[in-house]
């Protein structure tokens, strides 16, 4: 019983135990619990992850669109025009890479406000419309001719963004631009130099004043200009030895692929001409030519158009040398000496020998040599082959050619004028004296060479140089030897009664009134008492322009004209015809343009360095003011010259016989008168309008360059020129009476072969003339101190 009254109590161990159940219960919620926690974090996690990741592909896609927008910023700026609705107007884009489309007017404008000119624009397509080369150019200071410096060249293309291209005017964006600089007068006159005379410390500048773009047979896609500038003879620091003016300049080339102006090369040429595109190599593709061809030394560069590894500048020009022999050949390499030496047409010989050798295949780069030579023995073939009428120059175009036989012909059947010839080997530099040593290495023993070097040796150096190189001649015999001894004792020989003295006095020259007369200063055949006036005469002085010596005419100034130092003014009283003919006409034009003529005596001659004069004695004329307006006094002798005079008649009258030529014509002269300064620049008028303004002109039509076509002669007056600018004060009007008429030549092609409308203000074509014994007419010009004789030069095609 007492067992059964026992309280049931829990064991320890079991105390604060949950029930199975409940612990079922507890641990279920507990797992839901930590589901729900990691759920969360996981989410929260994926959030944050995916945040990153947008954040960083919209950085990279900003950066990528700020990194198109900047490449398109520098090579197309106008697709991106489109943001400057956007942005405000201190943040926007420049378009182009200056500025944005403005209209040509625009542009104008805005070079006006800097101060320099707006040139007339050069298409670079057919179309001008399309883009277009700008000449910008400003006008120098203190200038008196070609006063308009090219500075920089600007390439235009046409917008095609709606909002310029929907306007009525055309826009243009600037797409690239180049500045031009001046031209030293140090790398302009380097040809003359000639490689004998230390150059002068030069640091002069001159501008270039002209463009011009090569149309046609230029090579590649792109296009080329050339910038030009010229120089007159003996201005600046260095007075050379020819008569043309000195052409100089760029060539520039736009690359429309990369959309750049590539100033690719400086010329110059001492005789005026400019370079040229020709086909010398005969590759297909044209070469630019470059004349430095002085008298009758020819020089010709040629440039072949190379390709370079470079993006912006992908061409080059390479010019032709002959400095390194592309042939590892002995013969090949002598060849090129010679040729070194100006013996083209030997070097030329010897060079086809070598080809035909080699089954007539050369390398390029020796084959482009070959054609360099070629191109020079041309040019001094043509020269050897014409017939000259003056010995030294003949003598000179047969040695330039390696013709030594023939020059020793004419110098043999010339005893009259060894003396001359003897000059024109004493005044030689260098030219005839290196191609005769370098004849005589390839052949020593050559007779006609040892002459012409005993020869030269013997002007420059003394007869006693000559004989002795002669002796020292290891193969010479005793008949060479002699041979070459009358040759030498001719240049001692040279007299005066072969000189014809019955030809009559043909001079040319500008006179002007002496008061004292010192007579030793002065030849005359008979004693110096002589030089006395009789009642009511004067003294005049003549400075000859030219005369004719009964062979031919020569030209002040007189560098050949070497008289004896025996007896010299009857050297004189025969060239010049004054023992047959002594009078002399001197024409004096009055204030009311008419004419007066007196007839002098001529009495003595003086010869002073190259200038020739003469003193008469005659009458006294009606003293000339000086007025602009009139000529200056001429002094001509009665058989010199024979007027031509054709009937003038009017340009419409001309239009009528020919009017595509004069539709033409009267553009080629508008141009000439804008770049003269006549007229203002700007865009050429109507063929119509030109003719409102200038069909009343004057003009002559006459052959004057002997070619059997007839050149057009456009005499223009002062207030014609004024018309065409409408002046409108009393000022500019009373200016231009005080010009002169003053001329325009045109060829039968329509170019300017002669002109008054340059920077020398006081040159005048005076009259057209018929010289004895000479073909083509001649031009009697007057400039500033004189006048000149100037005939055509079918070589150098400009009168001379």
């Amino acid at each position: 019983m007492a067992n059964r009254s026992r309280k049931l109590t829990p064991k320890a161990s079991k105390l604060n135990k949950p029930h199975a159940g409940a612990m079922k219960r507890i641990a279920k919620k507990a797992q839901k619990k930590l589901k729900r926690r990691s759920w969360l974090s996981l989410m929260l996690a994926m959030s944050t992850t995916g945040c990153a990741y947008a954040i960083l592909l919209s950085s990279a896609s900003l950066i990528m669109a700020f990194a198109w927008i900047s490449v398109l910023f520098i090579f197309n700026p106008d697709q991106i025009s489109w943001l400057n609705k956007i942005l405000p107007t201190w943040a926007q884009i420049p378009l182009g890479k200056h500025e944005r489309p403005q209209t040509l007017k625009q542009i104008q404008l805005n070079l006006s406000k800097e101060n320099k000119i707006f040139g007339e624009t050069l298409p670079l397509h057919q179309d001008a419309k399309d883009s277009f080369l700008l000449p910008v150019f400003q006008q120098r200071a203190n200038c008196q001719s070609d006063c308009k410096q090219l500075v920089e060249l600007r390439v235009y293309q046409p917008s095609e963004e709606l909002e310029f291209k929907s306007q009525s005017e055309n826009y243009y964006y600037l797409v690239t631009q180049l500045s031009v600089t001046e031209a030293e007068e140090s790398f302009i006159i380097s040809p003359l130099l000639d490689g004998t005379s230390e150059p002068e410390d030069i640091s002069i500048s001159l501008p270039l004043t002209k463009v011009q773009r090569f149309d046609g047979g230029t090579p590649l896609s792109g296009v080329w200009f050339n910038l030009q500038g010229q120089r007159q003879q003996g201005t600046g620091a260095f007075v050379a030895d020819v008569g043309a003016a000195i052409a100089y300049g760029d060539i520039v080339y736009y690359n429309p692929e990369r959309t750049n102006l590539l100033q690719m090369l400086s010329w110059t040429s001492p005789n005026g001409q400019l370079p040229k595109w020709q086909q010398v190599t005969g590759d297909g593709t044209k070469e630019l030519v470059v004349d430095q061809t002085i008298g009758l030394e020819p020089y010709l560069q040629v440039y072949q158009v190379k390709p370079l590894k470079l993006f912006l500048k992908p061409i080059q020009l390479e010019e032709i040398t002959l400095q390194s022999p592309a042939l590892k050949d002995s013969a090949y390499q002598n060849a090129l000496s010679i040729a070194r030496s100006g013996l083209w047409t030997p070097a030329f010989e010897w060079l086809k020998f070598i080809k035909k050798q080699r089954k007539g295949v050369l390398p390029a780069a020796a084959q482009a040599q070959m054609d360099l030579i070629r191109l020079h023995s041309q040019l001094t073939k043509t020269q050897a082959d014409k017939n000259w009428a003056s010995p030294s120059q003949e003598v000179l175009a047969d040695l330039i050619d390696g013709r030594w036989g023939k020059a020793l012909q004419v110098f043999e059947a010339s005893p009259h004028n060894a003396q001359e010839i003897a000059t024109l080997l004493k005044a030689d530099k260098k030219r005839l004296w290196n191609r005769t040593a370098a004849a005589l290495r390839v052949n020593p023993n050559r007779l006609e060479v040892q002459a012409w070097f005993a020869l030269i040796l013997a002007v420059q150096q003394g007869e006693e140089h000559a004989n002795s190189w002669l002796k020292a001649q290891p193969k010479i015999t005793k008949d060479n030897f002699a041979y070459i001894q009358s040759l030498l004792a001719r240049l001692n020989n040279q007299g005066t009664s072969q000189i014809s003295s019955t030809h009559p006095s043909q001079i040319v020259g500008t006179v002007q009134l002496i008061t004292q007369v010192t007579s030793t200063e002065w030849l005359q055949p008979n004693s110096p008492a002589n030089l006395k006036l009789t009642d009511n005469q004067v003294w005049y002085q003549v400075e000859v322009s030219a005369f004719h010596d009964g062979k031919r005419w020569l030209n002040s100034p007189f560098e050949n004209l070497n008289p004896p130092k025996t007896d010299a003014a009857k050297f004189f009283w025969k060239t010049l015809g004054i023992t047959s003919d002594p009078e002399i006409q001197i024409v004096v034009w009055l204030p009311n343009g008419e004419q007066k003529i007196t007839i002098a005596a001529i009495k003595a001659v003086q010869l002073r360095g190259k200038v020739l004069r003469l003193l008469a004695a005659g009458p006294k004329t009606p003293e000339n003011q000086n007025d602009v307006l009139q000529p200056k006094p001429l002094a001509l002798t009665n058989a010199a010259l024979e007027w031509v005079q054709p009937s003038p008649i009017t340009l419409q009258e001309l239009h009528q016989q020919n009017p595509q030529g004069v539709k033409v014509m009267l553009s080629t002269v508008w141009q000439s008168l804008q770049e003269s300064g006549e007229i203002s620049a700007g865009t050429i008028p109507s063929f119509e309008q030109m003719q409102e303004k200038l069909g009343d002109w004057p003009v002559q039509v006459i052959d004057l360059t002997n070619n059997a076509k007839p050149e057009i002669i456009l005499t223009i007056s002062a207030a014609a020129i004024a018309s065409l600018n409408q002046p409108t004060s009393g000022i500019q009007r009373k200016n231009t009476e005080q010009h002169r008429d003053r001329t325009i030549i045109l060829s039968d092609r329509n170019e300017v072969i002669y002109t008054d409308f340059t920077g020398n203000y006081f040159q005048r074509l005076s009259a057209i003339a018929k010289l004895s014994g000479v073909q083509s007419l001649a031009l009697l010009v007057e400039n500033a101190h004189n006048y000149s004789l100037r005939r055509w030069s079918e070589k150098n095609q400009r009168f001379e």
